[in-house]
């Protein structure tokens, strides 16, 4: 028989949290970095638009690369294991790009810093869904997306103030020393933690590191194969893989080319823009549990409030392309406030499959997400590249790039609403849903 689930409460909780936590700030700082100092580099590297783009997603192809192995990894040796040691990649790759002075060079330390950094999400929201109550998982996934944030505010203001101080390279070498310190934090911090549970609960219903169950625990196969996934796959890809793709990079030329804003104003915008959807995150993660329970009650969708809320970021989208005016940096923030409802369909995907298989669901579902931003944050610059070749000015090749992304997101929104048949394998539609 199962042993009844025991689940982390008060200070070791908030240790766990936080060691994760403290993690995803940095990850979250390496990816949102490439915005802000995107004119230094074009300007010491001689980098065109696609060569940006390229560099920048850089990241997101290591990242995505390590996706499905993670899952593996995290259903195997648990969390700690897994992204501490990751970590140390993500260490070797800051310094390789604060070292380098190729394109090649750089494009291979940002890919480095990505897989390096690949597991601080998917390691955490594994640890989450073994070590607390299912209730609290929607709740926990929003904080992680705050602490997320408060990584890419970092990088707004504060590193604009450091770059004329000392250069992006020292500041990449700090953010090297910095995850190194991270990855031991981690490791041994949560030692005793993961040992505790496991006693506590018996380490064939709760424990991180389920190693007695692996060869029965299916595989990717069926998770790629199974029509939820597919369904929610294309959405997170390119609804919420393209926003991270624009607040990594596209967010700040976007304000300095279409603007007209100055490399200081627009700092400021990326920071105000970054603290409104910290403070989204904060909201949704007060709010999506008492929504959940009350949909519980009362038949409410989740899915549909995902729906509305993607809906109103394409209508906020179409705005920002109308209204290519210094004032309308604020339709950024509205952009912010309504996407975070992507937070609500990860945190489904990963409720919808069992425990034993959160590691490999949740990785699978982040690739699609890094698939997505790779390929948005790359194809923009070519794009952009490609309408300037036919003579059309820098802003007007910038917004018509963002407007075919657009209609991209449009298509996999209404693929999304097609196929409200295909319902969550183990969720019951009728009442979470």
């Amino acid at each position: 028989m199962r042993a009844t689930p025991v689940y982390l409460q008060g200070r070791m909780a908030l240790r766990v949290v936080l060691a994760f936590a403290a993690a995803y700030v940095l990850s979250y700082a390496f990816r949102a970095i490439n915005a802000v100092i995107a004119p230094a580099l074009m300007a010491d590297l001689h980098l065109s638009n696609a060569d940006l783009g390229l560099l920048s997603s850089a990241y997101f192809f290591g990242f995505g690369s390590m996706q499905l192995p993670i899952g593996v990894w995290l259903d195997k040796y648990g969390s700690r294991r897994t992204e501490s040691a990751l970590l140390m990649f993500a260490a070797l790759g800051a310094a390789i790009f604060a070292s380098s002075s190729s394109l090649l060079g750089l494009w291979i330390g940002r890919a480095l810093i990505g897989v390096g950094v690949s597991s601080c999400l998917m390691a955490s929201l594994k640890a989450y869904r073994v070590w607390f109550a299912p209730e609290k998982q929607s709740q926990l996934a929003s904080w992680m997306l705050v602490f997320g944030t408060l990584g890419a505010l970092a990088t707004t203001v504060p590193v604009a103030m450091l770059l004329p101080l000392m250069g992006w390279r020292i500041v990449f070498w700090l953010m090297s020393g910095l995850i190194l310190c991270a990855a031991l934090w981690l490791f041994v911090r949560l030692r005793d933690v993961e040992c505790e549970m496991s006693q506590s609960s018996g380490a064939s219903s709760i424990a991180v590191a389920d190693l007695s169950g692996q060869s029965k625990t299916p595989g990717y196969r069926m998770i790629f194969r199974d029509p939820y996934f597919r369904r929610m796959a294309l959405l997170g890809a390119i609804h919420q893989g393209g926003f991270m793709a624009m607040q990594s990079l596209w967010a700040g030329p976007w304000m300095t080319t279409v603007l007209g804003l100055s490399v200081d104003q627009t700092s400021q915008v990326l920071f105000a823009f970054n603290f409104s959807l910290m403070l989204a995150y904060m909201v949704l993660s007060w709010w999506a549990p008492r929504y959940i329970a009350y949909g519980q009650r009362s038949g409410y969708s989740v899915l549909g409030v995902v729906t509305a809320g993607l809906t109103a970021s394409m209508l906020v989208q179409v705005a920002m392309l109308l209204l290519p005016y210094a004032w309308s940096w604020t339709l950024w923030i509205a952009f912010a406030l309504v996407i975070t409802v992507t937070t609500l369909a990860q945190t489904h995907v990963s409720l919808a499959f069992p425990p034993a298989q959160a590691g490999r669901a949740n990785s699978a579902f982040n690739l699609m997400l890094f698939i997505g931003a790779f390929s948005v944050q790359w194809g923009i610059g070519l794009l952009i590249d490609i309408f300037s070749s036919l003579g059309w000015d820098a802003s007007a090749a910038m917004r018509m790039a963002f407007a075919c992304y657009l209609l991209l997101q449009l298509f996999a929104l209404l693929m999304f609403i097609a196929g409200k048949h295909r319902t969550a394998p183990v969720l019951n539609e009728s009442n979470t849903l």
